[in-house]
């Protein structure tokens, strides 16, 4: 498998260093999220015409959420950012995870472990470092907009990359350190304890399983991470708040 592609053992190298993607596969032919932040080109008149049916705001059906992901997500259906594919809005604030159907109605919601470190940037570099030598200021999971990749890490797992190149990626939740009480943070009533990773999005099994993989486990989607050191406009180009 190693040989099969000059990228998956690219990947392989950098998973032996950086441990938060658990020692990633990616899959033939992925491009970064770096590479893939910016909307695919199409012909606008075609793309505007293929989305005409979706409606204009998203449905959060009975999930409570704040008005920065409320006002993210219809954003979203009103300028079609998310070109027709599922979308994650992901309230770093609220430590908080809304999937999407590309129609916008809401497939599932969840409360996740984010970076432990506040900041909205990724280390230049950062993801060809091992666990060890990064910092506990560093550990930031990045704001922005970010094209998903399926992958595949060397022991079978699958995960869901936001950004392959600082290694951020999302996944089931791993308790197999007792003294950090990963599982213990995600069922607590606060968000005060949420933040415990390296910059990954760590989400409940069960949630994984029944939402996260099903829609973005075989196909890419968009994933909007919202910031909390600075406005969303200065993140998210074209974007305005449309709620008071």
């Amino acid at each position: 498998m190693l040989s099969a592609e000059p990228s998956q053992l690219d990947a392989v190298l950098k998973g032996l260093g950086m441990g938060c993607a658990a020692i990633a596969l990616i899959l033939p032919g992925q491009v970064t999220s770096r590479q893939a932040q910016q909307p695919a080109a199409a012909p606008v008149a075609v793309l505007a015409t293929s989305l005409d049916y979706l409606p204009r705001t998203a449905d959060f059906a009975h999930e409570q959420a704040s008005d920065q992901a409320r006002e993210m997500a219809d954003w979203v259906m009103d300028s079609r950012d998310h070109r027709g594919m599922p979308f994650v809005i992901v309230d770093k604030p609220y430590v908080r995870v809304f999937v999407f159907k590309p129609d916008g109605t809401l497939d599932g919601a969840s409360v996740a472990l984010m970076g432990s470190a506040t900041g909205d940037d990724s280390v230049e570099g950062i993801g060809e470092r091992e666990m060890s030598a990064i910092a506990p200021h560093e550990r930031t999971t990045p704001a922005g907009r970010f094209v998903s990749q399926p992958g595949i890490n060397a022991f079978g797992e699958d995960i869901i990359w936001v950004d392959y190149e600082a290694a951020v990626s999302m996944h089931r939740v791993r308790a197999k350190e007792p003294s950090e009480r990963r599982l213990e943070r995600l069922a607590s009533a606060t968000t005060d304890d949420n933040r415990i990773s390296f910059g990954c999005i760590n989400l409940p099994v069960a949630f994984y399983e029944d939402v996260v993989k099903p829609a973005l486990g075989s196909r890419r989607g968009v994933i909007y991470i919202l910031p909390e050191t600075r406005p969303a406009q200065a993140v998210f180009q074209g974007f305005r708040p449309s709620r008071s």
